[in-house]
């Protein structure tokens, strides 16, 4: 039996749509129907790349074609609304890159979504990993009530040219790019952290640019729950580290953004994803490493996922990814409305 496979259009050209792309020829239940971008000769390579046959330097036009059935949409945060807004208005089903302009934006996206009957996803890698449900499986039980989530996420990236840089089309710098994986791990791992009590968030701008390109912070919850955060494009090493802090126990990890065996930035074949679980006073040997093994990367199971839903149409689910978008979205306005300079 053949299975359905949902038609997706992309909207961007650049590396992130073309790891999105190449997660899209590889998923099981979708495939690649058309491409837009603005730089005609970029897209045509773009198409040629990835075996699109289909391109449009106007977006407007791509999603108003009948062949496409939802859109992943990869341009800078400025532009992000208004195409999928108008995405969702033409019944397109939406898988959008992060982070948004702030709440208010995603409201009125994920208010479009709602109204249109489509299914809207942010596209954050590491919740897709087979990993990210077994901690959230088996976490009680190992360590206990969660109290704390701590994350750290750098990667040497000092390029000034790159849109990272770029105040006008990515105001928010790292602290919306890399700080969005601090908020979500506390989406993911502490759900039950809602009202704010207290914030504190430290920032750098770039010399040059005057673009944030490393941000701190902590935020506490009302309950007792907390979680500092780390990040940056100005470290010389690449830290991808999350603790879970529980009653008893803790769950620890160094991959939590892009795991070392198949992410997208590596390859480690001899490498077997999962994460570290200490409790009491364990010395190292005594650490146990519980293995998430996956067959496929995060990204493809993303692309799956997300074609899963629309295809289920199953209500729940739908609003389950909206809702941890805009969950995500908002601890990053708390993180965003609290800096000091």
């Amino acid at each position: 039996m053949e299975v359905k496979k949902i038609r997706i259009g992309i909207i961007g050209t650049g590396m992130i749509s073309n790891i999105t792309a190449q997660a899209v020829n590889a998923a099981g239940n979708a495939s690649i129907v058309a491409a837009s971008g603005r730089n005609e000769q970029t897209l045509k390579t773009f198409s040629q790349q990835h075996g699109i046959e289909k391109y449009f330097t106007d977006w407007n036009e791509m999603i108003n074609d009948p062949m496409v059935d939802a859109v992943y949409i990869g341009v800078p945060t400025a532009a992000k609304q208004e195409i999928a807004v108008n995405a969702a208005r033409a019944g397109k089903h939406i898988l959008i890159e992060k982070p948004f302009t702030d709440y208010a934006s995603i409201k009125l996206i994920t208010k479009a979504a709602r109204e249109n009957h489509v299914v809207l996803m942010d596209a954050t890698h590491f919740s897709h990993h087979p990993r990210t449900k077994a901690i959230q499986e088996h976490s009680q039980k190992q360590i206990g009530d969660v109290q704390a989530v701590h994350t750290s996420f750098f990667f040497p990236f000092l390029d000034r040219t790159n849109i990272r840089y770029n105040e006008k089309l990515e105001p928010a710098g790292a602290v919306g790019d890399m700080g969005w994986y601090a908020a979500r791990a506390i989406v993911e791992y502490l759900p039950m952290a809602k009202e704010l009590n207290g914030i504190k968030t430290f920032i750098q701008r770039d010399p040059q640019t005057n673009a944030i390109y490393r941000a701190a912070g902590m935020l506490e919850f009302k309950g007792n729950y907390t979680s500092n955060w780390d990040i940056g494009y100005n470290a010389g090493v690449c830290i991808m580290d999350l603790d879970l802090l529980g009653s008893q126990g803790l769950i620890s990890m160094d991959d939590f953004v892009l795991d070392w065996s198949k992410g997208f930035a590596f390859n480690d074949e001899n490498h077997i994803a999962g994460y570290t679980l200490r409790k009491g006073m364990a010395p190292p040997k005594e650490f146990k490493y519980f293995e998430t093994p996956s067959d496929k990367a995060q990204t493809v199971y993303m692309i799956e996922n997300f074609s899963n839903i629309i295809l289920k149409q199953d209500p729940t689910a739908v609003e389950k990814a909206i809702q941890k978008a805009e969950d995500t979205q908002f601890i990053l306005d708390l993180i965003w409305n609290s800096i000091e300079e």
